[in-house]
């Protein structure tokens, strides 16, 4: 049997993550779009990625973290990295967005097994570590992942950026109807990712 390896006399301490008041989530953008009606939200899909891969180097030079969260595809034993490597070898759309947005060392990653980015995951402990107050979530698709996790960040008072071009749905109507739906219940800013970075400001709640 091989020796176990000590344990240094301060115990085990796991690294902290940095501090990020304002956090890039990204909703399920590596995916294979092999599901019905993928070839409609496709095209969309590359161009909200395109959107967001810009987004995403302005906010980094600020010193915001990014989070992937990704569909577990019901298979907790998948991984995220293995899914990259998959959608980096295919052609097409798929391909495309993974090569736009491929993860950075620093950035993280999460599974999550429903909708929302919330549901059964550990993002709302990382965005507590992090001491996250706002949320700049972009992603697929505008009127499913992207609302429901919005919704979530609504309930748990975070300030919410959907940038409307940084997210893409199988409709232009489903698209236009979620971004006003979470404008107007949510109280989301909707405003495109070349608007300025609005400032963090807690908003009365209706």
């Amino acid at each position: 049997m091989p020796a176990s390896t000590p344990v240094p006399p301060s115990g085990l301490k796991p690294a902290r993550l940095a501090r990020s008041e304002r956090v890039l989530l990204l909703v399920d953008f590596i995916n294979l779009l092999d599901f019905p009606g993928g070839e409609h939200l496709a095209p969309a899909a590359v161009e909200a990625a395109r959107a967001t891969a810009a987004l995403k180097q302005r906010l980094a030079g600020q010193g915001v973290l990014t989070i992937f969260a990704n569909d577990n595809y019901g298979v907790w034993q998948s991984d995220f990295h293995s899914l990259v490597a998959t959608c980096l070898g295919m052609q097409g759309p798929a391909g495309e967005i993974a090569r736009l947005l491929y993860p950075q060392a620093d950035d993280l990653t999460i599974l999550k097994p429903r909708h929302s980015a919330f549901y059964a995951s550990p993002l709302e402990l990382l965005l507590r570590e992090m001491q996250a107050r706002e949320l700049v979530i972009c992603g697929l698709a505008t009127d499913m992942c992207v609302q429901l996790t919005a919704g979530d960040a609504f309930l748990r008072e975070y300030e919410v950026w959907v940038p409307s071009d940084c997210t893409a749905s199988e409709s232009e109507e489903a698209k236009a109807a979620s971004l006003a739906y979470m404008a107007e219940v949510l109280k989301c800013d909707t405003a495109e990712s070349t608007a300025a970075p609005r400032q963090v400001a807690r908003k009365a709640r209706a």
